[in-house]
């Protein structure tokens, strides 16, 4: 989950005639979410004009309207407006930039969207290397080269991290016993389950689950 913050604008600010707007906001991302974007991005990232960012300004331009409008429901649509900005500017920035290996730049990756799909909708199927290369069209031995240069791990491990992504979500946000998440996760047993999410998180799956409802 996302949430916006913002600060208002007065109108005289904005028609000013030649002046210049900065607008700043934050954008509070779950730990999970924060970390991966942290990993894949760099401090600062710079979009340039370009056909893919020309949008970004019919974005602006309601997200300005809405700060200095002062209308019903303008707090809400701020903050609406405010992640959908930032979405786009991560869609304008992935066109432009050289992606690093790793997960943003897998997802970018025309070759791999087979076996990445395969993957995501199915987590608790145990796929094979050969299953996933064929689904891409390549060799065993290419697509396993090609995969690791691009998301910076092997398919199998890239598999396995989905999954814990995907249990750590569940933990944070659901009820559903241990047991029941571990085999929808394609986890012979809660043991199997509680030793990977322990070697990929650092602490039992019921201690975070018990940690994140504390705090």
């Amino acid at each position: 989950m996302t949430t916006a913050s913002y600060t208002s604008l007065r109108q005289d600010d904005a028609d000013r005639t030649g002046a210049d707007v900065v607008l700043g906001g934050h954008v509070a991302l779950n730990p999970v979410g924060r970390t991966l974007l942290l990993q894949a991005l760099p401090p600062v990232g710079h979009v340039r004009a370009s056909p893919a960012a020309t949008h970004l300004r019919d974005r602006l331009d309601q997200l300005l309207d809405e700060l200095t409008g002062d209308r019903i429901g303008s707090a809400f649509a701020i903050r609406q407006h405010g992640q959908l900005l930032l979405l786009d500017m991560l869609r304008a920035y992935v066109d432009q930039a050289e992606l690093p290996s790793g997960w943003l730049r897998a997802l970018t990756d025309d070759r791999l969207h087979a076996a990445l799909r395969l993957m995501h909708a199915e987590p608790s199927k145990p796929w094979r290397l050969e299953t996933l290369a064929s689904a891409s069209a390549m060799s065993r031995a290419s697509f396993a080269t090609h995969f690791r240069t691009v998301a910076g791990m092997p398919p199998l491990t890239y598999l396995n991290r989905w999954r814990m992504l995907l249990a750590q979500r569940a933990l944070r946000d659901g009820d559903d016993p241990i047991g029941s998440l571990a085999s929808a996760l394609g986890y012979t047993s809660v043991r199997a389950f509680s030793s990977a999410f322990k070697r990929e998180v650092g602490e039992s799956p019921l201690r975070y689950r018990h940690r994140l409802r504390d705090e």
